[in-house]
């Protein structure tokens, strides 16, 4: 059921959808971090993440590919999971990698469960991930985990 809301709009109350909120507040995000934006500021990358995949009902797995300055190159969902779990193929995050010309990524997924809490198997991913790009001279800068309007940096808790 989607709840509606009366807002104002140019002195006009007109109703909207949660749904439709959700959607403009996409797209203002997207205009803020789009190709050649600096991602230095972790609190944009974290309001940016948790807009784009805080409400999805399903596992993700996604890449932003960044270039030596850590400047967006683009963001990437790489695989589509279940209600609890994605299949990782680290293989396919390094071509990607390399064909994007990457000098640093960040790893994102979203936890459905709404626990941002990183699993043991989120460790693992980050550890075998990072030791794979290590290989081809590619960062890995974070890996985040996003449960609603939550996120978990691996990175600031030292697993990156």
């Amino acid at each position: 059921m989607t709840t509606l809301y009366r807002v104002t709009v140019d002195g006009t109350y007109v109703e909207v959808s949660s749904d439709d909120i959700v959607e403009a507040a996409k797209a203002v995000m997207n205009r803020r971090v789009k190709r050649g934006a600096k991602l230095t500021s972790p609190r944009m990358v974290r309001d940016y993440l948790s807009v784009q995949l805080g409400s999805l009902e399903h596992e993700i797995f996604c890449v932003a590919l960044l270039d030596t300055r850590h400047r967006l190159i683009e963001f990437v969902e790489l695989f589509r999971g279940t209600i609890d779990g994605a299949s990782v193929h680290p293989r396919e995050v390094v071509k990607l990698a390399l064909a994007k010309n990457a000098a640093g990524v960040i790893l994102v997924h979203p936890h459905p469960s709404g626990v941002a809490e990183p699993s043991h198997a989120d460790e693992m991913i980050t550890t075998r991930l990072r030791d794979a790009l290590a290989l081809v001279d590619v960062r890995v800068v974070d890996h985040i985990i996003v449960a609603g309007g939550e996120t978990v940096s691996l990175a600031e808790r030292g697993l990156v």
